[in-house]
């Protein structure tokens, strides 16, 4: 009887053994993944709740609700049992209640329009106080769904039509079109000049943004121009690293970080030609990096779930005006950031909006004779899977190997 049980035991030993080897053969990367982590978990709660679009490549997926401004809300590079890399606010979305100041769903990319603060901004009502309490995201693009123009198996096209006033009282009348591309293995390794073997997953998407002029007036830098603001909620985790690579001298200029008051230290490291911001939901700060002083790319890297972010955008030599989003009136409200990092934190009151970290992307300022148009394109890429390759990316593209990121805020 004992030969037999052992025997048996032997034999379903084997054929784990044996699938298992079958996997890292085959070039699968097996992923412990707890099954409210995963983008089929996060997909079906969300159809609880709105019209979800789901385009889909191979294994990479991606999931974007147009009831919540045509936002991805998250993605995945292994079908349904993939980790699912937005970070969704549960909560909020179920409660099915519309906050005040915010609607923070989640979702790993959606549009705004900067700028956020100084005389030219679209949150601040004219003469009030640049606080939270006098904050209010405007509804064109915080409630508001917009309407899609378009869709196949891999894009989607949205628009929406829109008139804002901002604190200086100049009224834009604006046209958004919105497309949403899901990118195949091969565009992916093109665009980021390296190939990936069986040993690394990647899901990657580009977003093209455009902004109309339908009014009748320009826009100027003495009226105030919108720009085009991407932001990705994205999951924080004690082992996460947002990497700003800087080019320039080694000025501090070449980084602000005065968005929401001093980040400390032992948060915020500056390190040669590198900033390293840490991305665990605990304390609100914010930094941007100039136009003159940014590279192509930012990302950051979760070593618990071994996920490499990407993010990838250009802006044109001549561009030269960005606006400013700082939180007062500002002397050159055209100085502004093209690339900002945010990690989320309790707020004075000691609510929280998330938790949850952010990489965001500006265009420059949308300076538009009536019927004119701009474009920012930018392109989210989430690789995971073996470490030493996944760390050969990193150093290609971001100039650090994963080592460096994970020591940073050891030292």
């Amino acid at each position: 009887m004992k030969r037999n049980i052992l025997y048996f035991l032997s034999c379903c030993l084997l054929i784990v053994s044996c699938r298992e080897g079958d996997k890292k053969e085959s070039g699968q990367v097996v992923h412990k993944i707890d099954s409210t982590s995963t983008y089929g978990y996060d997909r079906d709660f969300l159809k609880k709740y709105s019209a979800s679009i789901e385009l889909q490549k191979g294994l990479s997926k991606l999931l974007v609700v147009p009831q919540y401004q045509g936002r991805v809300m998250t993605s995945s590079c292994n079908g349904d049992s993939g980790y699912s890399f937005g970070w969704i606010n549960y909560d909020l979305i179920a409660s099915k209640k519309v906050k005040e100041h915010i609607n923070p769903y989640g979702g790993e990319e959606r549009l705004w329009l900067a700028p956020e603060g100084g005389q030219f901004a679209f949150f601040f009502k004219k003469s009030t106080l640049y606080d939270f309490e006098h904050w209010f995201t405007p509804k064109e693009f915080d409630t508001e769904p917009f309407e899609i123009s378009d869709q196949t198996d891999s894009s989607v096209l949205f628009k929406k039509d829109m008139v804002l006033t901002n604190r200086s009282a100049s009224v834009f009348k604006i046209h958004i079109d919105r497309k949403i591309s899901l990118l195949g293995r091969e565009s992916i390794e093109q665009n980021l000049q390296t190939g990936m073997g069986s040993d690394i997953q990647v899901v990657a998407y580009e977003t093209e943004n455009t902004l109309v002029n339908t009014g009748e007036s320009s826009w100027t830098r003495r009226t105030g121009a919108p720009a085009v603001w991407l932001l990705g909620m994205l999951k924080p985790t004690p082992q996460t690293v947002i990497v700003l690579p800087i080019r320039g001298d080694s000025s501090s200029a070449r980084l602000h970080d005065n968005y929401f008051g001093k980040i400390p230290g032992d948060r915020l490291k500056l390190i040669g030609d590198h900033a390293f911001l840490k991305a665990d939901g605990k304390f609100r700060g914010k930094v941007g990096i100039p136009r003159q002083n940014a590279t192509k790319f930012i990302g950051s890297y979760d070593a618990g779930n071994k996920v490499l972010t990407l993010l990838e955008c250009e802006w044109p030599a001549d561009q030269k005006d960005f606006v400013n989003s700082v939180w007062e009136d500002q002397k050159d409200p055209f100085s502004g950031d093209v690339f900002n990092a945010y990690n989320d934190g309790p707020l004075q009151d000691g609510t929280q909006l998330g938790p949850f970290y952010e990489l965001e992307s500006l265009s420059p300022a949308a300076l538009l004779a009536p019927g004119k148009a701009l474009t920012h394109l930018q392109i989210t890429y989430h690789l995971q899977g073996d470490e030493n390759a996944l760390s050969k990316i990193s150093k290609q593209i971001l100039g650090v190997d994963l080592r460096e990121i994970e020591n940073v805020f050891k030292k």
